[in-house]
């Protein structure tokens, strides 16, 4: 007896588009030998397929278990239809717009086969700077709108030539359906531009490589934006790059060849290679060898690691391919090679990454020497992510570029949020039904371009997604910019406007990524935050239930003199420890070579301009001015870094004896910090500082919850390695699991995620 014939509507909800998704299924339905269709709509990939029923079943089930790579299936649903398209054969159909209710696929690096291509004398893209297929290149960064088609790209000015179309058109090549598809014929091409925008001749590459090697500034057209290039070996190129970004120490990322030329300048561990090469390339932190700082001069000033990223785009491989001498084949592409280019983000003054040609020739004047560029637009402006390995994987520093916008699942579905995150490090996030979309990188809302920058990346996230919000969720601060746009959105749409404690959104946010409902146990240790008494908090215990939360204990309040100038000098917080320690007189004699110490000393004395604080940043700040490791910081967190970097140099040690104390739920370190004001070994004061920390925050979980089984770690404090090591032990001992950010930073680059947790919750009535 014949097997019946069934038909079916299927759909496909996920990141299905711009992954090479509907031929992957054309070429499973005709595997199978099923008929029907497939097409791209604004909620993801829809499809219709008759034939046996168990080759419809087994297509359904393949669907999710052999999806593409890239693809990231969160639904199949199925419904028996009855077949409105004639033909025994299966096709793809042209796309249909409507409300999104899909996303975009992140940007990832040129895969290999396109390399094997590009690196082939005899290929027609032969060292072409923008070749791709379904399975790597831009994907977010060029797309307007959805569904995700070639006209709704960048690419649609560029009308593929007759070999591009056959491959498109060719079910058997994996340029099948890729939108972004081109050559040297019929795409976007190179050229190079000098520092007053005239065209260079020759060959744009070999002229930008040549000027790398003479020292010079290269401003370089990527995938989310400009990078500014140097030599990296050359100490007087960087220290040129720095004077003219006006960026004086803080470190420079360092784009390398591969992981056998990283490896002669930071150590790499066993499995990490796989990390920096992810499809993703993030930028990551890797231990630094004692030969770094003499080889590449000047990048990465006083720190022990160094950020280290690995070339993703075809422009970045063929510099690397050029200084190689243009060998054919990739087997160059597995052995070290001498070139180190700083690879940084071209934002001059702290503002939004330059995306445009002309915007570049404006606003990079004076700074860039050349510009490498291209004809391609760049639709949204996304930086480089930054990462560092821990146990478990990578923990985000900067989550952006090939991670954006991969859509994080929360445990329950209801109305769409926005959430606009606060001052520092600011993202965005916007939840449709069970997902959170997190934005790229906004950056620190201290100038009208980042502040534009940011209303961009809500009009942008929402269109993408076609979400309408329910409520708009912000940090408590009403200075903030983020705060002021929030109400003014929720106004002008008569939306419920939620303000949301800064230090219960940090907790939130881990707690929303790991799908974790209910009453917890949260740490929240960063550099400050808005408390619900107008104070300063920054070091907390808090009992987190859903909109609600609880201060269980703080950290000990120690003085701010000066106010917020105190977060960017050490010496003012050290002068505080002093002055509580009945020291005050030593402190004009202690700072001499601060021309305000006399002047502090004075406010401490009389409790002239120096609010309490709470701040775990600030404890930090306040140990590494004791110990004289920085005075005055370059950029925020400097001090709490080279105090890291200097205890992991010096190595293990026993936490200080009586370091701390704990009264009425407050954690006092004064003990401690009495003990490194007369510490005269800084690595070994920095190995004491932070051993002892990790035992008293343990302690202090164990005092004030001693029946818990797990506690949340958030705030920029857990990104320190050494803490949260000792801090992971410390727990463990005592059956404590630490529950730490994994998808977002646990630093204000993660908070919009928790604001919107809390909304969502708030609209739920949780």
């Amino acid at each position: 007896m014949s097997e019946s014939i069934v038909c079916q509507h299927i759909r496909v909800s996920g990141v299905v588009q711009g992954v090479g998704f509907r031929p992957f299924v054309w070429r499973l339905a005709r595997e199978l030998g099923l008929a029907g269709w497939v097409r791209n709509d604004s909620r993801g990939v829809e499809i219709e397929v008759r034939g046996a029923a168990a080759q419809v079943q087994r297509l359904v089930e393949r669907l999710e278990l052999d999806a593409p790579p890239l693809a990231r299936v969160n639904s199949v649903t199925t419904r028996d239809t009855v077949s409105a398209r004639g033909g025994e054969g299966f096709v793809i159909i042209d796309s249909r717009s409507g409300r999104a209710a899909t996303m975009i696929g992140h940007d990832t690096a040129v895969c290999r086969d396109c390399l094997t291509e590009m690196f082939d004398p005899g290929s027609p893209r032969w060292r072409y700077a923008f070749t791709n297929c379904t399975n790597c290149g831009p994907r977010y960064t060029i797309s307007r709108s959805l569904p995700y088609d070639r006209v709704r790209t960048s690419l649609k000015p560029f009308v593929m030539c007759h070999r591009c179309q056959y491959e498109y058109r060719r079910p058997e090549d994996r340029r099948f359906h890729a939108e972004a598809n081109c050559c040297p014929k019929c795409g976007p091409h190179l050229f190079l531009l000098d520092g007053e925008g005239h065209r260079l001749p020759d060959d744009p590459l070999t002229t930008a490589l040549a000027l790398l090697r003479q020292g010079k500034i290269v401003a370089i057209k990527g995938l989310g934006g400009f990078h500014l290039a140097c030599d990296a070996r050359n100490a007087v190129a960087v220290a040129l790059l720095r004077e003219r970004k006006q960026r004086d120490e803080k470190p420079f990322v360092v784009m390398l060849a591969n992981a056998a030329s990283a490896a002669r300048l930071v150590q790499i561990g066993i499995g990490e290679p796989g990390l920096m090469a992810l499809p993703t390339r993030p930028a990551i932190l890797l231990r630094k060898r004692g030969s770094c700082d003499d080889a590449l001069p000047g990048v990465a000033p006083g720190l022990a690691w160094l950020g280290v990223m690995l070339p993703y785009t075809p422009v970045q491989f063929l510099l690397f391919h050029e200084a190689a001498k243009r060998p054919a084949g990739v087997g160059w592409l597995e052995r070290a090679q001498d070139l180190a280019l700083v690879m940084t983000s071209a934002n001059p003054g702290g503002e939004p990454l330059v995306v445009g040609n002309s915007e570049a020739l404006l606003r990079l004047y004076g700074i860039a020497d050349a510009f490498l560029m291209h004809d391609r637009d760049i639709v949204t402006r996304c930086d480089d992510s930054v990462a560092r390995i821990t146990t478990g994987g990578l923990q985000f520093i900067r989550r952006a570029r090939g991670y954006t916008p991969r859509a994080i699942k929360l445990p329950v579905s209801g109305p769409s949020v926005l959430a606009v995150g606060a001052w520092f490090k600011n993202t965005i996030c916007v939840t449709r039904g069970d997902e959170a979309y997190v934005s790229q990188h906004v950056g620190d809302l201290d100038n009208a371009a980042v502040c534009d920058f940011l209303e961009e990346s809500v009009a942008q996230l929402l269109k993408l997604l076609g979400a309408e919000p329910a409520i708009v969720a912000h940090d408590l601060h009403p200075d903030f910019h983020s705060t002021r746009f929030a109400a003014d959105f929720a106004q002008q749409r008569h939306l419920p406007l939620l303000g949301i404690q800064h230090h219960h959104a940090h907790a939130a946010a881990v707690l929303a990524e790991h799908g974790l409902q209910g009453a917890h146990l949260a740490l929240s240790l960063d550099g400050v935050g808005l408390g619900t008494d107008g104070a300063a908090w920054g070091g907390e215990l808090l009992r987190v239930d859903g909109t609600r939360f609880e201060r269980l204990g703080h950290l000990s309040s120690l003085a701010l003199p000066g106010g917020d100038r105190a977060a960017n000098e050490p010496w003012r917080m050290a002068a505080a420890v002093l002055h509580q320690l009945g020291r005050n007189r030593e402190i004009s004699e202690r700072f001499i070579g601060q021309q305000a110490a006399p002047a502090v000393a004075q406010m401490l004395a009389g409790d002239i301009h120096c609010p309490p604080t709470t701040s775990m940043g600030r404890i930090f700040d306040a140990a590494a001015g004791l110990l004289g490791i920085r005075s005055v910081m370059a950029y925020e967190g400097q001090a709490a870094m080279f105090m890291e970097g200097l205890a992991q140099c010096y190595g293990d040690i026993l936490p200080l004896d009586q370091g701390w104390r704990i009264e009425q739920g407050r954690l006092d370190l004064l003990p401690l910090l009495a003990v490194l004001a007369d510490e005269k070994n800084a690595e070994r004061g920095a190995a004491l500082f932070h051993a002892t920390l990790a035992a008293a925050i343990a302690d202090w979980v164990r005092v004030l919850a001693p029946d818990e089984k797990a506690v949340v770690g958030s705030g920029g404090c857990f990104l320190n390695q050494v803490l949260v090591r000792g801090l992971r032990a410390r727990l463990g001992a005592q059956g404590i699991k630490l529950v730490e950010a994994r998808q977002v930073p646990p630093n204000d680059g993660g908070l919009s995620v928790g604001q919107a947790w809390i909304a969502l919750q708030h609209l739920l009535g949780h």
